[in-house]
């Protein structure tokens, strides 16, 4: 973390290091885990990714949401069925953690959706843009902002007639 400590002691800078990397660590095995909740239609540990109270969840068409059991609520009724196969792949994250109680994210994201009712395969790219919070020693989403990337030969949404 980028924090000042006014002295040359080694051993702090090596601590500061380790306590940054294992910030990093706890952050994207956070966001697995909300990615697999997804995967999994588990929305109780969807529920657990994200801080109680106040938050902000912007999912562009989906909805937006400012509490984590309104969104638990549309992925219970829109995406919690066997005819729903989805698939989230989140990848080259960076992520700048701002002290030891906050961080932001960006994160690349490839999903698909396998609607086997409708015989339907959709699949969109877009741009995570989330925030984080360290509460009671464990990290937790804050805000999510999804958006399509900013380079239009990036963007990748289509959707299959099987």
């Amino acid at each position: 973390m980028n924090f000042k400590t006014g002295t040359t002691d080694p051993l702090i800078s090596i601590n500061q290091r380790l306590t940054r990397l294992e910030a990093f660590d706890a952050i994207k095995t956070l966001k697995a885990t909300y990615l697999m909740a997804c995967d999994t239609k588990d929305p109780a540990l969807m529920r657990d990714c994200f801080i109680e109270g106040e938050l902000m969840i912007d999912y562009g068409p989906v909805g937006q949401f400012n509490d984590r059991e309104q969104l638990v609520q549309i992925f219970t009724d829109v995406g919690c069925h066997p005819h729903m196969l989805e698939s989230h792949h989140g990848h080259n994250p960076i992520i700048e953690l701002i002290d030891s109680h906050y961080a932001k994210g960006n994160w690349e994201l490839a999903y698909q959706v396998l609607n086997s009712r409708e015989k339907k395969l959709t699949q969109i790219t877009m741009i995570y843009r989330d925030e984080y919070r360290c509460v009671d020693d464990h990290w937790k989403l804050s805000l999510i902002h999804i958006s399509e990337p900013t380079r239009p030969e990036r963007i990748a949404n289509s959707v299959v007639c099987l």
